[in-house]
């Protein structure tokens, strides 16, 4: 099978970079490709997913390799690494960008904002454009520009019997509709051409610092100022691992922005407690607000996490953010808390009918997702279970999941996912574009009658 490569490059277990092409975000991963294959072409993607269907091999993606569960680099099986393919092309009088499926989001910032623009990409810049966007796509753009699935113009992918096609409104829209929040389920995007948007180059951060013995109060307000939020303003609040409440706002979007109107703001976040113990507002760069995460979700670390999406954000789910799985807020033994985080959803994120796209639950008014990072794998276990007490807590309250934030949930988490009528639709899109689960790495949506079965994670399912 490998002599029919030819000059694709490729790496096997023992050559020099094969350990370090199949490390990924998560350390937890620790899984051994076959074969780690690095197109540089696109007709050199489509000579590989042929390969792969013909000899039925385990098939995984990689881009910026931020899978949780290492759904990129499968075990024995044929990784197809894309990062040669990351070339971005932006046109500013077209307000355009094309972007390679390879592609990181820093260099999707890096080249619109020469010129003033953006579009919604993630919070972490080595995180691939790709999955962040085949799976919805939220970042500090979304509420006032919408989500990265919503500003792509058209796919150009390769499908499971290795034809290269466009997917728009216009070209295969069933597919386009897919394709936007339906995951990695239907092919290899190879580009994907983004609108973009006069966003200006700066951004403004606020956070203010309150005692956790008044959580309950500063966040019961915190959620009370969130319908009337500027869309500019995504509201957030995190307890980290010193138990210390924050609360703030990240402004972003404004061409205009001369701190003015992105500060107004702060008094009233002030204002959610007795007692703030310290406050930061920070004016600075969007490209330097977009990197401001990348080493806490530095590659490499053990991390496990979960996450809910909150419809509606009641007094008890407020008791049980604060919490965190525990009696009182505060860790049992040696084994922390884990760190958890709401961003609010709303503005233009809303705005787009649910029927538009495969991406679900639009009436989100908040993200819940709650975490540890570790290095030992001693302590896996309990860091697990204590990630996993605090998502329990917040489950009640829970409206679905975000696709790119499933841990391993599996099928189940899928369901939660999207709706029955979306399921229904999305599985009717995989019996007509990859009835054989060629793309089955992924929060996979197997077709009705499929061959093959769905992927197991490397993290031992939840039985309870």
């Amino acid at each position: 099978m490998l002599d029919r490569l030819g000059d694709i490059p490729h790496l096997r277990p023992g050559d020099d970079g094969y350990d370090a092409s199949r490390s990924v975000w998560n350390a937890i991963v620790e899984h051994r490709p076959a074969v780690i294959v690095r197109p540089t072409t696109v007709e050199q993607v489509q000579q590989v997913v042929r390969l792969a269907r013909e000899h039925d091999l385990l098939l995984g993606i990689r881009c910026g390799g931020h899978s949780a569960v290492g759904h990129s680099v499968p075990d024995q099986g044929l990784m197809l690494d894309l990062t040669a393919l990351n070339a971005v092309r932006v046109d500013p009088r077209a307000q355009r960008a094309r972007v390679q499926g390879g592609a990181l989001l820093g260099a999707l910032d890096r080249a619109t904002q020469r010129h003033g623009l953006a579009v919604t990409a993630g919070n972490v810049s080595h995180t691939g454009v790709s999955g962040l966007t085949l799976g919805g796509g939220f970042g500090w753009l979304a509420r006032k520009f919408g989500l990265a699935c919503d500003n792509v113009e058209s796919f150009r992918l390769v499908t499971a019997d290795g034809t290269l096609v466009t997917a728009s409104a216009t070209e295969h829209p069933d597919l386009y509709w897919g394709l936007r929040g339906g995951g990695g389920n239907f092919g290899v995007v190879t580009e994907f051409e983004m609108r973009l948007h006069e966003t200006g180059t700066r951004s403004l951060t606020v956070e203010v610092d309150f005692a956790l013995d008044e959580g309950a109060e500063v966040m019961g307000r915190w959620r009370d100022l969130l319908p009337d939020a500027p869309r500019e303003a995504t509201f957030t609040a995190d307890i980290g691992a010193a138990g210390i409440l924050t609360v703030g706002y990240v402004w972003t979007g404004d061409p205009d922005f001369d701190g003015t109107a992105a500060a107004a703001l702060v008094p009233q976040i002030r204002a959610l407690g007795r007692a703030p113990l310290a406050e930061r507002v920070l004016d600075r760069s969007y490209l330097d607000l977009q990197t401001q995460a990348d080493v806490v979700h530095a590659h490499s670390l053990r991390r496990y996490s979960k996450s809910h999406y909150l419809a509606d954000f009641p007094d008890a789910a407020v008791e049980a953010f604060v919490l965190r799985g525990s009696p009182d807020g505060r860790p049992d033994g040696d084994v922390p808390l884990p760190t958890v985080g709401l961003q609010a959803y709303g503005g233009a994120v809303a705005d787009v009918p649910d029927e538009d796209s495969a991406f679900s639950h639009r009436g989100t008014l908040v993200e819940y997702g709650g975490g540890l990072v570790w290095e030992d794998p001693a302590l896996d276990a309990p860091y697990v279970a204590s990630a996993r007490r605090a998502g329990r807590a917040l489950e009640p309250y829970a409206s679905g999941v975000y696709v790119n934030a499933m841990s391993d949930e599996g099928a189940a988490g899928v369901r939660r996912a999207y709706s029955a009528d979306k399921l229904a639709r999305l599985t009717a899109l995989k019996d007509a574009w990859d009835p054989d689960n060629v793309f089955r790495l992924n929060a996979n949506i197997p077709p009705s009658a499929a061959g093959r079965s769905t992927a197991r994670s490397p993290i031992e399912e939840e039985t309870s």
